[in-house]
């Protein structure tokens, strides 16, 4: 969900030219950026890598030299983080929430090659 969330979020600026900077305590996001992994993974074609689909999108949208990601601890002191933490947990508990299309075909064995 996090992956989702910063795609959206970059998704939703609505100018070209504005600077961003995205906050996020997954390590998973942040260091798969900022160190570049997700772009290994691109060129093996993602080869026995979780959320494609995602990583694909947030790839048609990324860019380089104006977005920075900077990791922040979980469930800490970060008042912005914490109140995003909540949010999540709310919007989670929603009824009736589309279901996540990859993640579905992940269960079934249908991204990850064995």
């Amino acid at each position: 969900m996090e992956l989702l969330a910063v795609i959206v979020g970059l998704e939703s600026v609505t100018s070209n030219d504005l600077p961003v900077k995205v906050y996020s305590d997954s390590k998973y996001v942040v260091d798969s950026i900022n160190l570049k992994w997700v772009f290994g993974w691109r060129k093996t074609g993602f080869k026995n890598k979780a959320n494609v689909d995602l990583w694909q999108r947030f790839l048609k949208i990324y860019d380089a030299q104006k977005h920075q990601f900077i990791w922040v601890k979980g469930h800490a002191t970060n008042v912005e983080n914490n109140r995003c933490d909540e949010l999540a947990v709310a919007a989670s508990k929603l009824p009736n929430l589309p279901k996540d299309e990859g993640y579905e075909l992940i269960k079934k064995g249908g991204l990850l090659e064995e």
